[in-house]
């Protein structure tokens, strides 16, 4: 068959169709033909699968790809290729650029330079005109213009009324509110999780409760109007409790959690021990918002995931250029380079026995795409469903390598992964039919 490509061999994972077998995946003219066994028989090329997994391709509904205006951080080409090494084959990507993505005509530049990218790149809107929080943006012409949901991320809706009224509106425009969840009164001024580390380290802290009062808050306004709430980086076992009580109300409420306040804990802010000027030393790497937290909280989590209040996996990758994380601690920017470590560290959950493997993937695939409604947009995705785009990742969960971020795509090597052994890596990455990435 001309245009044509099988995969041939590998474990097929497909949590929306409950496969998980042995078999090929056919792929015709960029989408999936076939799965099964011998589906890729006829195909012109192929691919040996033996040993791997096959998958979907993975789908980020938070990622910030810094372009356009912080180009030296990250750019859409860079952003997208580094996707593609992680096994991202869709990611959304957060407007909290400059200028940010708040009119038709910032949405039209990021799906145009997304267009030269080597993975589908999905604009997420602003909620508020400059993400400023004083005043909805024009919600209904960047639904027009191709947005997938709207989003101050960054900075929390702070204003209750702009939040309901945000609410309100996206609602009629079929499209979710995702909250960055963080009560800026409780939080000001702190710098990581507010435990036994920042006393040791003299850092002022983040509370959980900074976070648990505004996901209390949100839902709150989420049942008061009926409309999709999404909540951003879930991060404390309060919050997994908010949501969950939210769900068995049947509130329209979905929530993520990032790979790494699934399997880090606030103490790999710590570096060591050391005759320092400061005392202990500290990673700036570790520095992102939400804070890592406590192992209670990495548990609550997990827990989440199992019984379903946690919808979906999402990076949060947040790259910066290395003079925002070589300072001093208060000083340094929030975030960690998260898309090529993100299926490794997730892995973690799964070769500990705390999760299944196929679980795993549901949340890095269906679930994220169900959580912000992608379906309605791309049929398919998400899915190895005949006739779905042909994304899929091709995966090793037993090979093991080290976190060498100076070889990263991306130009975000801010990661406090740097030096660590993960088991488990991307082997392929194949978007809409074509090998886009190969090791």
């Amino acid at each position: 068959m001309k245009d044509s490509l099988a995969i041939r061999g590998g474990r097929i994972i497909d949590p929306a169709h409950g496969i998980d077998a042995v078999g090929d995946v056919l792929f015709v003219d960029g989408r999936i033909a076939a799965v099964g066994r011998d589906a890729g028989r006829e195909a012109a090329q192929a691919i040996d699968a033996s040993g791997l997994m096959v998958c979907p391709g993975l789908v980020d509904i938070h990622c910030h790809l810094r372009e356009p205006g912080f180009e030296h951080k990250e750019t859409i080409a860079t952003g997208s290729l580094a996707a593609a090494r992680g096994g991202f084959t869709t990611v959304c990507a957060m407007p909290n650029t400059q200028p940010p993505v708040d009119t038709a005509a910032n949405v039209e530049f990021v799906l145009r330079t997304a267009a030269q990218g080597v993975v589908r790149v999905l604009p997420i809107g602003c909620v508020s005109a400059g993400r400023q929080g004083k005043e909805l943006a024009e919600l209904a012409e960047l639904a027009e213009a191709g947005v997938v949901g709207f989003s101050d991320d960054g900075e929390p809706v702070a204003d209750p009324r702009l939040m309901r009224s945000a609410l309100e509106y996206a609602s009629m425009l079929g499209l979710p509110v995702i909250d960055h969840c963080e009560d800026k009164g409780l939080s000001a001024g702190g710098v990581m999780h507010e435990g036994w580390v920042a006393a040791r380290l003299g850092l002022p802290g983040i509370p959980a409760a900074a976070e648990e009062a505004m996901v209390a808050r949100d839902i709150a306004l989420a049942e008061l109007t009926g409309s999709r709430l999404h909540l951003a980086h879930v991060s404390t076992a309060g919050s997994v409790e908010l949501i969950r009580q939210a769900k068995r109300r049947g509130l329209p409420v979905t929530a993520e959690a990032a790979p790494h306040h699934l399997a880090l804990m606030h103490e790999a802010v710590l570096m060591g021990v050391g005759e320092t000027a400061g005392g202990l030393a500290y990673d700036t790497n570790a520095k992102v918002n939400p804070p890592l937290r406590t192992h209670q909280d990495t548990e609550a989590l997990v827990d989440g995931l199992l019984d379903g209040t946690i919808d979906a996996i999402a990076t949060d990758h947040a790259p910066h250029a290395i003079e925002d994380k070589l300072c001093e601690f208060d000083q340094a920017a929030f975030g960690i380079s998260g898309l090529e470590t993100a299926l490794a560290l997730c892995l973690t959950l799964v070769h500990e026995g705390r999760i299944s493997l196929p679980l795993l993937i549901e949340k890095l695939t269906i679930g994220p795409v169900r959580a912000l409604g992608l379906d309605r947009r791309i049929e398919g995705l998400g899915t190895l469903s005949t006739g779905a785009p042909g994304d899929v990742c091709l995966f090793d969960p037993e090979v093991q390598w080290i976190v060498e971020p100076e070889r990263f795509a991306s130009k975000g090597k801010n990661t406090p992964l740097a030096g660590r052994r993960l088991k488990g890596r991307v082997v392929t990455t194949v978007y809409c039919g074509r090998v886009v990435y190969q090791v």
